[in-house]
């Protein structure tokens, strides 16, 4: 039988302890969710969702096709982002719309998409999420044809 010496065990027990203690240390607390609000300045850029499909970009509401040609200006330019997080804005929360009208983009300009879902961190991914065809969201103006006669309005009735 191997016998050690007092001090030996001693100093073998304080290292064992103290590498116990440092693990235990790094593992407490080390299982915290990614919030939005700490990783905003992670991101290439950030974009807001807005009502009926629109979105906020660097402060201008654009619907998914502006979005949409927003971000082929870019491409054109070299200066696509490769990260985007889209964020409710204060109008409107994100919906459907939002990260399907997002997947469309995702898939045609290769960047990838995050969002803010209850304040964890979550990816878009356009597989499972239905990519919708981009859109305007606003009704057009009424198209007057040629064939049509111009009603006169002057009251001169004569």
């Amino acid at each position: 039988m191997i016998r050690f010496s007092t001090l030996l065990k001693r100093a073998t027990t304080a290292i064992m302890l103290g590498s116990l203690l440092l693990l235990a240390g790094c593992h407490f607390g080390g299982t915290k969710e990614v919030t939005t609000a700490s990783m905003q300045g992670q991101f290439d850029t950030t974009i807001k969702a807005y009502k009926e499909g629109q979105f906020l970009v660097d402060g201008a509401v654009l619907s998914a096709i502006d979005t949409g040609s927003h971000f082929a200006y870019l491409k054109d330019q070299g200066k696509l982002p490769k990260t985007i997080l889209l964020t409710a804005s204060d109008d409107s929360k994100i919906r459907k719309l939002h990260l399907e009208y997002m997947a469309r983009m995702q898939l045609d300009y290769g960047f990838r998409v995050y969002y803010d879902d209850k304040g964890t961190l979550k990816e878009i991914n356009p597989v499972d999420t239905k990519a919708r065809i981009l859109e305007d969201h606003h009704e057009k103006a009424p198209v007057q044809s040629s064939d049509s006669p111009q009603q006169d309005h002057t009251g001169g009735g004569g």
